[in-house]
């Protein structure tokens, strides 16, 4: 049984895989989206437990997206990390204002991002499950 839901949604397809492998490695049941109007619309129908955004994106960027999910009574209780380029104080801070729980930078590391995703979901990563 997977350990929850991830949406992820990033215009950069490398980026998606990435993402769906290590948090399928991790034991997640991974969603993908490509723009912020696909996010929105997987988010309302799945309702997974946590949602990575990317804010650099076509039709809806991440900032208008994460303000549309927290606004919507069937999305506003689902943790969103923006995921983004965007690494200036300003950004984040625009990030936090429209919503986002957590805000992380590209370059990422993905084993740093799903240490990130299970704290925020109350989870211990695979790894920490064998040593205990």
């Amino acid at each position: 049984m997977a350990k929850g839901k991830i949406l992820v949604v990033d215009d950069e397809i490398y980026i998606v895989h990435i993402l769906d492998f290590s948090l399928g490695m991790e034991g997640y049941e991974v969603l993908t989206a490509l723009d912020g109007e696909q996010a929105f619309d997987k988010a309302r129908a799945e309702k997974p437990d946590l949602i990575v955004l990317d804010i650099m994106m076509p039709k809806l960027d991440g900032y208008e997206t994460c303000k549309l999910l927290k606004a919507d009574e069937t999305t506003k209780h689902i943790p969103v990390i923006l995921l983004s380029a965007k690494g200036r104080n300003v950004d984040q801070k625009v990030g936090f204002e429209v919503g986002a729980d957590d805000y992380i930078t590209k370059p990422f590391s993905p084993r740093k991002l799903v240490e990130r995703i299970n704290a925020i979901l109350g989870q211990s990563s695979s790894q920490q499950r064998m040593q205990a």
